[in-house]
């Protein structure tokens, strides 16, 4: 269904007869709310499943993306959704850059959330150019962050609509390399949801900017990888909201693109010799970075499933599911 706000028109998938608490689910980079369609399909009685499309993903209008804001101009829209729908109080589920997205609008608006399961999410200080548990950054400039660091031909296949696996750049190759560890059925259905994601400097990746230190790319002012970006995006205060709503961390163990050696991360890649130039820089320990906010937090679980790469509700659903119904049950009480 289409729904349209003060914002902007979002789609939503839902299930049809489906009634119960409200659960939305948001996506990640590169891909739409379609990612969530077999979680949805699963989800126990009592529970209605939503799946919005981002700004600038599937069937959501394609406005530009302030980055300026941070994660703002995404969980400002979600706000709007969950008023617009009556959802409040609503479970959210929130996978990589989604996880950073309903985090913000947690910050934001906690009381109008229930419960909020993250899945592999970006890391509370953003993408790229940070060091240690404390989320330090590198460079003032968050130097190593932000639009510069994409691959241009990944941009260009996927603004072509590129089905192929002729080149490691190619979003199907992409997917088998990074958002899982190990095939999943109906790989075609994913890879085509990655392919609604827009381009430009408005959305993915964002206008580029350069810095004086290694990497010598620094984040833009538009586009959604600048507004991943820490200079703009850093989350650290959630231990101060009120009310905590209880959060579930389930993450796979053999995650390559959130991890504390991410193979999307500059830094990561130039110690070992796969981006020239390196200073020394350490790479950003993603995983280790969210723990350290959770724990101030202190109203979380942790959930690690083996064997298991960026999708963990694509690459063992039925685990996933009975982890999320369990969640969802223990924050009605």
């Amino acid at each position: 269904m289409k729904v349209t706000t003060p914002r902007l028109t979002q789609h939503v998938r839902t299930v049809d007869g489906r009634t119960g608490e409200p659960v939305l689910f948001v996506h990640g980079n590169v891909s739409s709310g379609a990612f969530w369609r077999d979680t949805m399909a699963a989800l126990p009685g009592g529970f209605r499943p939503l799946a919005v499309d981002l700004r600038g993903f599937g069937e959501t209008d394609s406005l530009p993306v302030d980055a300026t804001r941070g994660a703002r101009d995404f969980s400002d829209d979600l706000a709007e959704l969950v008023e617009a729908l009556d959802l409040a109080p609503v479970h959210l589920v929130g996978w990589s850059m989604g996880g950073g997205v309903v985090l913000s609008l947690l910050r934001d608006r906690p009381a109008a959330v229930r419960s909020v399961t993250l899945v592999n999410p970006v890391s509370p200080y953003g993408f790229g150019g940070t060091e240690g548990a404390g989320g330090r950054l590198t460079h003032p400039d968050g130097a190593g962050s932000g639009a510069g660091g994409v691959n241009p031909d990944f941009v260009a296949r996927l603004a072509a609509g590129d089905l192929s696996d002729e080149a490691m750049t190619s979003p199907r190759s992409v997917f088998r390399a990074t958002y899982v560890k190990n095939p999943v059925p109906d790989e075609d259905f994913y890879v085509r949801a990655m392919l609604t994601t827009r381009t430009g400097e408005g959305n993915y990746p964002g206008d580029a900017a350069t810095s004086e230190a290694w990497p010598h790319v620094a984040p833009g002012k538009t586009g959604v990888l600048n507004a991943m970006a820490p200079t703009r995006f850093r989350l650290d205060d959630l231990h101060e909201i009120d009310p905590k709503p209880p959060i579930l961390w389930i993450r796979g163990a053999d995650d390559q693109i959130v991890s504390d050696t991410s193979m999307y991360d500059l830094a990561h890649l130039g110690a070992l010799g796969l981006v020239p130039g390196s200073p020394g820089t350490p790479a950003q320990p993603m995983v280790t970075q969210t723990r350290a906010v959770l724990d101030r937090y202190g109203r979380y679980r942790e959930a690690v499933l083996a064997d298991c790469g960026h999708s963990p509700h694509l690459e063992h659903p039925e685990a996933f599911v009975r982890l999320l119904a369990g969640h969802l049950r223990e924050a009605r009480s």
